[in-house]
């Protein structure tokens, strides 16, 4: 796991994302999903290139189911944008760093 991109349980959502001073990029994945898995260094590269005024987390939906069905998580990897405790932007697939960044209006 990256170290600058915490992955985060069900009770941690609220404060790590919902309570968060700054934007927020949530990665919804799973272990079990390629797709998922290929995103992952995507965004740890964005992460590289944005400043500290925006936090990524990560969050399993096989652990967090009750939070991806609030969220209207379908299909993984979902990535999503948190403003103000309120979700801005959404995407679903696989993309590269530079595509997500333009996506979220980070780069």
């Amino acid at each position: 796991m990256s170290e600058s991109i915490a992955d985060i349980s069900q009770s941690d959502f609220q404060r790590e994302v919902l309570e968060s001073d700054v934007p927020v990029i949530v990665d919804f994945w799973a272990p079990w999903c390629g797709p998922c898995r290929m995103v992952g260094p995507e965004l740890e590269k964005l992460s590289m290139k944005t400043s500290a005024a925006v936090k990524f987390v990560k969050v399993n939906v096989d652990e967090c189911r009750d939070v991806a069905m609030q969220y209207g998580v379908m299909s993984i990897p979902t990535i999503a944008k948190f403003e103000g405790g309120t979700l801005v932007t959404q995407v679903v697939g696989a993309r590269g760093a530079d595509a997500l960044g333009k996506e979220f209006g980070l780069v």
